[in-house]
């Protein structure tokens, strides 16, 4: 009954603009500090991105000053907001959640593909 669903991924130019959502069908949402991570093939997790239940954030310094994650508590939704995208920034990104309370209370969704080429 738990889950989350990205979606807004696909091909993009170097430069271009993309932005993600992920839906949470989860109760107590508000509570949940939200992430952005991604993964190239053949490399680990990378964060790119986290806001907490307060609004504070957190980004992955490759992406600093060009991606911004958002939360819309009113509709259970957290945002990646990618700019001047760049070819590096190929990979599949995830959504995560994890209850600022009780840790173990922890969620992934399967992931979009974000592809950046000319």
């Amino acid at each position: 009954q738990v889950q989350l669903v990205e979606s807004g991924g696909g091909l993009v130019r170097p430069g271009g603009s993309l932005k993600l959502s992920c839906a949470a069908s989860i109760v107590d949402f508000s509570f949940y500090t939200m992430y952005w991570y991604r993964q190239a093939p053949g490399k680990q997790r990378e964060l790119v991105a986290e806001i907490s239940p307060s609004g504070r954030v957190n980004y992955g310094d490759a992406v600093k000053g060009r991606f911004t994650i958002v939360r819309a508590d009113d509709v259970n939704t957290t945002y990646l907001k990618m700019n001047t995208l760049k070819p590096e920034d190929t990979a599949v990104y995830f959504c995560h959640a994890q209850h600022s309370f009780r840790p173990p209370l922890t969620y992934w969704g399967r992931g979009t593909q974000v592809t950046v080429s000319s």
